[in-house]
């Protein structure tokens, strides 16, 4: 995964929105999402109801590595939404593109 740099986020100028400003911002929400997904499987795994731990530290690494895998997939599926919410929000601080044509998805 890579890491995103405050270098590389958009600035709030009075510039056109280009294509890759978008694709930047609805990548950095994917990862958000991942990220997110991520802790909350940690957390939600961090319970203890009293159980004998049975495979000890190897399990728990393959239980971590499955968590991020499918925060992954989720996050890249679009299966919690949080990803394109977050986009449409910061989307809104960006400066408009008058070149781009409005689709009826974002006329709404």
């Amino acid at each position: 995964m890579t890491a995103i740099s405050t270098t590389s986020a958009p600035s709030l100028s009075l510039t056109p929105v280009t294509a890759t400003d978008r694709e930047k911002l609805a990548g950095a929400a994917k990862q958000f999402e991942a990220i997110f997904l991520r802790q909350m499987l940690t957390a939600a795994r961090s319970v203890d109801f009293g159980g004998d731990d049975v495979f000890g530290k190897m399990d728990e690494t393959f239980v971590q590595m499955r968590d991020e895998r499918f925060a992954e997939i989720a996050s890249q599926s679009g299966a919690l939404g949080l990803a394109a919410q977050i986009e449409r929000h910061l989307a809104a601080l960006l400066p408009a593109d008058p070149t781009a044509a409005t689709t009826p998805k974002e006329a709404k």
